[in-house]
């Protein structure tokens, strides 16, 4: 964790594009509150195979209309080259010069995979079209990725971004420190220096909260699973054991010399927002 120390601390919060005029004005409000806690920047989602591609630049676009920093994702696979040199240059025609780059997922029922097979090849591509002309921040996984064959090749996955340009690395969730600070000292160990931040998930809804651990290969420790499942439907016991485990979570992680955090927030600002005045940020 020694490396981690010397970067300056970054912290950003992470929206998914709205799909209706309703859904634009509430992340509209969610920003301008967390905007008063004044992060680095607001990152947006971009849905499979570049689903959600016009969705996702109207929400950057309006955000920095807000004057916001705002950062949008941007995957490859189902995508070609010129694709992705079309999107990327449209950002930089809006003044837009941070990226998160991902590989993605396909849609289901797509059979074209794209020109790119992995986020290594993504990031080396803007590297030779745009040079250092965009601020490249990629994903690691701390569990590691669920579609890995092993750990070891999961590291190699990561060491390969980074080594092709990446500039800063924003982690999947997790709720186990210890995971975090392993995975750091594994990248330091392969000669990898770059800020790591830890994506960190509020815990507002079990249901949800589950189905989206099980998709992304995210683990939830079982005393913690087991504690949500025994308040059943009572909401407010759900969120007020989650702010404690969340707080301690983020606390450790900064006591140890975490770069900052990055949160996804679902596009809601209060459980951000009190885990962020519990830490006396």
């Amino acid at each position: 964790m020694e490396s981690q120390k010397k970067f300056a601390r970054t912290f950003s919060f992470e929206f998914f594009p709205p799909n209706t005029p309703e859904g634009a004005e509430k992340l509209a409000q969610t920003a301008k509150q967390l905007a008063q806690l004044h992060p680095k920047f607001f990152s947006v989602t971009y849905g499979a195979g570049g689903s959600t591609r016009e969705r996702t630049l109207r929400a950057v676009l309006d955000l920095q209309a807000a004057g916001h920093a705002a950062a949008p994702h941007i995957s490859c696979v189902g995508s070609s080259r010129n694709d992705i040199r079309e999107i990327l240059r449209e950002y930089r025609s809006h003044g837009i010069r941070h990226l998160v780059a991902l590989r993605g997922d396909l849609p289901s029922g797509t059979a074209f995979a794209g020109e790119f097979q992995y986020a290594n090849e993504l990031v080396a591509f803007i590297r030779s079209e745009f040079d250092d002309q965009f601020f490249i921040e990629v994903a690691a996984y701390p569990e590691y990725h669920p579609q890995a064959r092993s750990a070891q090749d999961d590291l190699l996955n990561f060491k390969r971004k980074v080594e092709a340009g990446a500039d800063s690395a924003i982690t999947q969730y997790f709720y186990n420190a210890d995971c975090y600070f392993h995975f750091v000292e594994e990248c330091e160990a392969m000669g990898l220096h770059l800020p790591i931040v830890p994506g960190i998930m509020p815990i507002g809804r079990f249901s949800q909260l589950a189905r989206f651990s099980d998709a992304c290969g995210a683990e939830i420790p079982r005393w913690i699973r087991r504690k949500l499942e025994g308040y059943g439907d009572d909401a407010a016991s759900i969120r007020a054991f989650g702010l404690d485990v969340v707080t301690r979570l983020c606390d450790d992680l900064l006591s140890a010399g975490a770069p900052g955090l990055h949160f996804y927030t679902m596009n809601q600002a209060g459980l951000t927002t009190t885990i962020w005045q519990r830490l006396g940020l």
